[in-house]
């Protein structure tokens, strides 16, 4: 048995390659020319070459393979180019689960996200039912793809007899978050002391590797057509800086904004990060749009008909900011070894 996995060199794509090996997965990766394969280095894969915005080599790529694991995605809050959001995780995604029917895949899972979901009432969890709901005002480009990119693939289960069984991860940490995600990067921040202030806000943290072990459940004992929260524990934002604090030794941030007054900021931020060609801002517009509201959910429904266990959240932080440490103590110390060979 074949499997194919796309965006596998991505935080979570990893991680679920890593699993599917232990499983006994024979593996085949898609990487695009320019990905950096940092995080499958030494890993028995076959390696071949495509990009999901090119529907010739998704065709090509996975031929001869019996399952897939669509997992590739553009995942960010801000992009100076929003037509990629469209391009890759909707138009993207329909054309390789086209190339899955053609290829006679017998078996599909597809990493969706809760962005597809709706959110529940505040002090209540959102779970596999809650609809999605378009934002009034400014359109919140990687939820609204990642919603149009489901109907997709539930019209071509409908319609085609597409075996898909849809996951859809909360908010993951861990290890090996190389770029880093937009939680990544606040728990990198964090754990440097270089957020002073919060939000009142709060997410479902899971760790990377138990959405892997999720995505192998749902491959066993998912129901084509149905949909699987992976998440692990609802923490509000100021539990989650706080028990950051409390693993780096520094004192918690204090200070309580309203998101109104972070939007200046954000708006300032992306226009000089599309000004500059920059990366994208730390603070960005649609990230405190969705700070307005406790974004917590349910995985009840995963738990009770795949079996799935996930971790505690704090355990899943404490390895998040463990790695980022260790990443950035090896990076000052390449650092120091390649300046002291310059200036012998």
């Amino acid at each position: 048995m074949k499997t194919f996995v796309t965006g596998a060199s991505g935080f979570i794509g990893s991680a679920i390659v890593n699993h599917l090996l232990h499983c006994g997965h024979e593996v085949r990766v898609m990487v695009r020319p320019d990905s950096l394969r940092t995080n499958l280095d030494g890993l028995p894969v076959e390696f071949v070459v495509g990009d999901l915005t090119d529907p010739s080599s998704l065709k090509k790529a996975i031929k001869g393979c019996n399952v897939l694991f669509h997992v590739g995605a553009y995942y960010r809050l801000w992009s100076s180019n929003p037509d990629e959001f469209y391009s890759v995780n909707v138009k993207g995604t329909r054309d390789i689960m086209l190339a899955a029917l053609a290829a006679n895949v017998e078996r599909i899972v597809y990493t969706s996200s809760i962005a597809a979901l709706g959110s529940a009432p505040e002090g209540q969890e959102a779970d596999e039912n809650t609809p999605f709901v378009a934002a009034k005002g400014r359109v919140i480009h990687y939820k609204r793809s990642k919603f149009l990119a489901e109907c997709e693939v539930k019209n071509l289960i409908r319609d085609e007899g597409l075996p898909a069984v849809i996951v859809n991860p909360t908010a993951p940490v861990g290890p090996r978050d190389i770029k880093p995600t937009p939680t990544g990067r606040m728990i990198r921040e964090a754990a440097a002391g270089k957020i002073p202030a919060y939000v009142n806000t709060g997410l479902n943290i899971v760790h990377v590797d138990d959405i892997a072990i999720g995505h192998q459940l749902a491959f066993e004992s998912g129901v084509v057509g149905e949909r699987y929260i992976l998440g692990s524990e609802n923490m509000s934002l100021k539990d989650i800086l706080e028990h950051i604090a409390e693993l780096t030794g520094q004192s918690p941030p204090y200070i309580r904004l309203a998101p109104n007054l972070v939007l200046p900021i954000a708006y300032v931020s992306e226009y000089w990060a599309k000004l500059t060609n920059g990366a994208e801002p730390m603070a960005t517009v649609d990230g405190i749009r969705l700070a307005r509201k406790c974004m917590y959910f349910s995985c009840a429904k995963a738990r009770r008909e795949l079996g799935y266990s996930p971790r505690p959240a704090k355990e899943a932080l404490a390895d998040a900011v463990a790695w980022f440490q260790e990443s950035s103590a090896t990076a000052k110390q390449t650092s120091a070894v390649s300046l002291g060979a310059n200036r012998n």
